[in-house]
């Protein structure tokens, strides 16, 4: 094959294959240009294909800077240029129709994930994009500023092809199983960026072994989650949290994670209390349990506690704190009724780590936003570059965000690169 291309894209994940598709369909208006994705996978997709359970949840039916982790500024312009809305009409047009769940979430009316796949897949072969698996890339070298010559040699296992622009699309280092190791992190360094610290990020928690958890494993129950660091509230945040084997999980500890990851890896001190019943403040929880105690004194404090948390949470709580779950509540102390009132609304969650970087469905961290320019993806420090995806500091919550990341920024820097190549190399 000839090696040069118009543009090279370094990574065939749904940034990746989005910016080729839309590069493809700009070029269609500008003129014929040679478009190659390069991975160096067997097999492309791997995220898509086991995201949501094997599902894909494509995006969120709302998105908005709020939902991310990042400038918010330069979030919010981003994606002001391709929202929720037109990422709809764009996966109709490809033949992958969406329906809405209750949560909000978007997923292909058939909950197949390899639909979406397929679908992106065959776009670029339709426009004539090359996806050249076993194409790992390990380093992008910048060429001379004559803008009559390619502005970077891009290295991969194969050999060398001459690129004019570059988007580099490998992801992070969540689920290295896919393919995501990092390695986009060393070539945008060598490059003149700078990376900040990354952490895994949605990935479970993992409690110490003297918690009741493993006994819980498979209850969830809807919880306010209160995330601490150094003695100073950072994040608090309702939802699901299901108890595992191991620990924690559900929506709620996914999304709040991320704060504890990166404390913890900044050494800092960090907490992260439970209020089992977010309904109601601490003052409302000792009022409840008076009056059901005066009530039905004979009641076991189990069965009373029950009432309103899962039967297996409440006969485990009242073990943690030292209260026999027989006991009739007419028979609590005060000092256990209180005891049982702090469990219930700021219990402590004895976190021991995450459960790495295999169970992480994100990276936080990574490319600085204020490196890119927003309106094009194109790097500040490397004319002709644009950075897209995961790669960059930007991380959204559970639900499709991250999904509609990638395709706004993939749709971002496509249609920019291609107006680029008519640009003359600055």
């Amino acid at each position: 094959m000839d090696d040069c291309a118009d543009i090279v894209i370094v990574g065939a994940g749904a940034a990746g294959l989005a910016a080729g598709i839309f590069a493809a369909e700009a070029v269609r208006e500008r003129g014929p240009s040679r478009i190659v994705v390069l991975d160096g996978a067997k097999k492309i997709g791997a995220k898509i294909l086991i995201s949501g359970g094997g599902r894909c949840n494509v995006t969120h039916d709302q998105a908005t800077h709020k939902d991310f982790n990042g400038s918010p500024h330069i979030v919010r312009n981003i994606l002001a240029a391709f929202g929720v809305e037109a990422t709809r009409r764009w996966f109709a047009s490809l033949g992958v129709e969406l329906k809405r769940e209750e949560t909000g979430k978007l997923f292909p009316v058939t909950d197949q994930a390899r639909m979406v796949l397929h679908a992106l897949t065959t776009r670029c072969e339709a426009l004539g994009v090359a996806v050249l698996t076993h194409h790992r890339v390990e380093d992008i070298i910048p060429q001379s500023g004559d803008p009559e010559r390619p502005a970077f040699l891009v290295r991969h296992e194969q050999g060398t092809l001459s690129a004019r622009r570059v988007i580099l699309a490998t992801g992070g280092r969540s689920l290295p199983k896919t393919g995501s190791d990092g390695e986009g992190w060393g070539m945008a360094r060598r490059l003149g960026h700078d990376v900040t610290p990354t952490y895994p990020a949605l990935v479970p928690l993992v409690l110490h072994q003297d918690m009741f958890h493993a006994e819980l494993s498979g209850v969830s129950q809807e919880v306010e989650l209160t995330t601490q660091v150094n003695g100073r509230t950072v994040d608090r945040r309702r939802g699901s949290l299901l108890w595992t084997h191991f620990g924690i999980s559900g929506p709620v500890v996914m999304d709040a994670s991320r704060f504890w990851t990166k404390a913890r890896g900044e050494g800092a001190a960090v907490e992260m209390r439970c209020h089992v019943l977010p309904d109601m403040n601490r003052e409302a929880v000792d009022r409840w349990l008076k009056a059901e105690i005066a009530g039905k004194p004979r009641r076991a404090v189990a069965r009373l506690v029950a009432i309103r948390t899962p039967d297996r949470f409440a006969t485990a709580l009242c073990r943690f704190i030292g209260i026999d779950p027989a006991t009739p509540s007419g028979q609590v102390t005060r000092e256990q009724r209180q005891a049982l009132v702090q469990g219930l609304t700021s219990l402590r969650l004895p976190i021991e780590r995450d459960r790495g970087w295999n169970y992480a469905e994100v990276t936080a961290g990574g490319v600085p936003l204020t490196e890119i320019n927003f309106r094009t993806m194109e790097s500040r420090k490397a004319p002709g570059l644009y950075l897209i995806g995961e790669i960059l500091d930007c991380d959204g919550r559970i639900g499709g965000f991250n999904f509609q990341w990638a395709w706004t920024t993939g749709y971002l820097a496509g249609r920019s690169a291609v107006a680029g190549l008519n640009a003359p190399h600055r």
